[in-house]
């Protein structure tokens, strides 16, 4: 398995879809059930395999990435070979990023002393999609990328 199996409520609301993933194997709802019931490996691997197409296409739509914490913020953008990088600090102990508060103290004092920059880039180790599923485990967030794109133009 490449990614992580969905959970029981993500193939709920995937139910449609496995059915039809599982029709395009010519797996009828009785064989399936039969399949549960007599080979649950077999079952298994299905499982793994539709959970890993349905990750595959949703990861292939992410560009931008956001890693919220108390006093650090982590922009990514996902390019065609490497990632680049925007991370925010303050250094001041009594603000919170994850917050409206916080936010709002961000945007008014972005260029101030206590707020660091910094930028780069990194080339994939990974596939593409590897590198953001294991961002997404470590807690970031796909985003429209607006904020990575304001703060670029202002860089």
């Amino acid at each position: 398995m490449k990614y992580t199996r969905l959970t029981k409520e993500q193939f709920e609301e995937l139910n449609l879809e496995f059915a039809r993933f599982l029709a395009s194997q010519s797996i009828t709802e009785d064989e399936w059930e039969k399949i549960k019931r007599e080979k649950p490996e077999i079952a298994d691997e299905e499982l793994d395999v539709f959970s890993d197409l349905i990750w595959e296409g949703s990861l292939s739509k992410v560009t931008y990435l956001e890693n919220w914490s108390e006093n650090q913020v982590y922009l990514f953008f996902f390019g065609e070979s490497q990632i680049a990088l925007i991370a925010l600090k303050t250094t001041n102990k009594n603000i919170d990023f994850t917050t409206q508060k916080g936010i709002d103290w961000l945007e008014k004092n972005i260029g101030e002393d206590t707020v660091e920059i910094y930028e780069g880039t990194k080339e994939y180790t990974l596939e593409k999609n590897l590198e953001i599923f294991n961002f997404i485990k470590q807690g970031a967030i796909i985003s429209k990328g607006e904020f990575y794109k304001n703060l670029k133009e202002l860089l």
